[in-house]
């Protein structure tokens, strides 16, 4: 970053009140603020976070405690020791070098995936919040939630650090990889016309209606999947504002504000809060992110799925199990911690098993076939799974059930569908992906309503409309965010899913029971 940019995002920061977020407390405060977390109620927000900073703690105490322990072990022994010869005071010193308690991650991070369509059964229903959706306006430094990482080694150097984070989605590679995974050319611009419509339909507040957190979510990462970031140029203000109405809003127990009746949002939030923080290295983003995945790790049934409000019961909800399965994704490639991550990524898998139908497809709560398929195969594909058999059968049904045509949608939902299914084939490769990618494209941007500028200086903007009779969506703003995260698929996954060159799909699915050559890095 030149001088000039530098000295342009530290003003921007400081105009919003960001610089405040770097300042660290003292070690005093971090040591009260833990103690005060041990006593607090068993289950509390407060007592996780210390229990977390604890288990963090252990080992770098350890590392220095044992080889002090050894020195006064060695001393009592010497003493004990009589000398016939002479007496002597031996004198041990032993310079201790301070081990960093929380080393500072370099991410080889490749971007999670893009927030899915509202559930199918009225996933983000506007008439059911739980919260007013006029969230009280505070300072970042007066939030609920004390903005400190307590534990950290060293925060970045600067507010924004990129190297290694997100790479592909810089201008260059953006360009080489549309071009390896033959992109028409008409998809940037519907990108760049859809990015600019939501920035004008950002509020003041930094949010998008109408069940904010969801939609802040799902705009938020529209900007970060193009590599939109608080350092942009024409996007930087709008990326900023984003990311601090969520941290704003979470409350202390980690759940967010404004939220719908079956908590869609909370999911969806934590998966946009987990990818802001690879691309920032924030430690408030840090915290904000890891209390929400911790409601989402601890919501998980034994049976490897979730339910609405990530609450414990028989139900497995393959819609809502895709946004808490793109959470944790998310939260695994941005480094962030949780001592169940790596348990619940793999029992996930079980959660889409149960839902699975044995001829190909999965069901909404139970054995099924239809649009939901493609979440199944894409979490299955995330999670590692591509090569089981339940993924490899639900890729094969999307290969005969699955269209993509505007004026004749698939399903209710399409908007809701095409999302994943274009996931789902782009991650397979081979013929799968060249059939799909001739038509989806093209479909989407010649339906994209174009507003065009008031003068030859003021660039267009585009939007659009869901063309289901039936799609459960909370409005304009998500049928524009998963529109764009189709035409960003591209380049979004290069670094966390490879999918293979020179590899058929769906012709070996057909002919033999071959593996799927989906390389996954978990």
């Amino acid at each position: 970053m030149i001088p000039n940019e530098y000295e342009a995002l530290r003003a921007l920061m400081a105009r919003h009140g960001l610089m405040s977020l770097f300042r660290r407390a003292s070690p005093r405060q971090r040591i009260a603020r833990v103690v005060a977390g041990l006593r607090a109620e068993r289950g509390s927000g407060e007592n996780k976070h210390a229990r977390l900073q604890v288990v963090r703690l252990s080992a770098p105490l350890g590392a220095v405690m044992v080889p002090i322990l050894g020195v006064l072990l060695l001393s009592l022994l010497a003493k004990a020791r009589p000398d016939p010869v002479h007496v002597g005071i031996i004198e041990m010193v032993e310079e201790e070098v301070p081990l960093p308690l929380d080393p500072t991650i370099v991410l080889t991070l490749d971007p999670i995936r893009p927030p899915e369509p509202l559930p199918l059964d009225a996933m983000l229903d506007a008439d059911v919040v739980t919260e007013p959706p006029e969230p009280v306006k505070t300072k970042v430094l007066e939030s609920p939630v004390e903005l400190v990482d307590l534990f950290s080694a060293a925060p970045a150097r600067s507010p924004m650090a990129f190297s290694g984070v997100l790479e592909n989605r810089d201008a260059g590679k953006r360009a080489a990889a549309m071009l390896k995974f033959k992109a028409p050319g008409i998809t940037e611009g519907a990108v760049l016309r859809a990015l600019r419509w939501l920035k004008e339909e950002q509020l003041p507040d930094g949010s998008w209606a109408k069940t904010k957190p969801a939609m802040t979510g799902l705009a938020l990462l529209t900007f970060l999947a193009h590599g939109e970031t608080p350092a942009s140029e024409e996007f930087g203000e709008t990326v900023m504002r984003a990311i601090q109405w969520l941290v704003e809003n979470q409350e202390a127990n980690g759940m967010f504000k404004g939220r719908d009746g079956h908590n869609y949002s909370h999911p969806i939030a934590t998966y946009a809060l987990c990818e802001a923080f690879a691309l920032t290295r924030v430690p408030m983003v840090q915290e904000a992110a890891e209390r929400a995945l911790a409601i989402v790790i601890e919501g998980q049934h034994a049976s490897g799925g979730w339910d609405y409000n990530c609450k414990q019961s028989m139900r497995d909800d393959t819609s809502y199990m895709g946004w808490c399965v793109q959470a944790l994704k998310a939260a695994k490639e941005g480094g962030l911690h949780h001592p169940d991550l790596r348990r619940a990524m793999s029992q996930a898998v079980e959660g889409f098993r149960k839902n699975a139908h044995p001829q190909g497809g999965f069901g909404y709560t139970s054995p099924g076939q239809g649009g939901l398929t493609g979440v199944g195969v894409a979490c299955m594909q995330l999670l590692g799974a591509a090569k089981e058999p339940e993924a490899r059968r639900g890729l094969a049904y999307l290969a005969q059930e699955a269209t993509f045509s505007w004026r004749e949608p698939w399903g209710g939902s399409p908007m809701y569908y095409w999302y994943y299914a274009t996931q789902a084939h782009f991650f397979a490769g081979g013929s799968a992906w060249s059939q799909w990618n001739a038509r989806f494209p093209q479909e989407l941007v010649r339906a994209q309503t174009i507003l065009r500028g008031a003068s030859p200086n003021e660039p267009d903007m585009g939007y659009w409309d869901s063309p289901g009779t039936h799609e459960h969506s909370d409005g304009r703003v998500q049928d524009t965010c998963l529109s764009t995260l189709q035409l960003e698929v591209y380049y979004r996954y290069l670094r966390t899913l490879r999918p293979p060159d020179e590899s058929d799909e769906v012709e070996r699915l057909a002919t033999g029971p071959d593996v799927i050559r989906v390389e996954v890095v978990i």
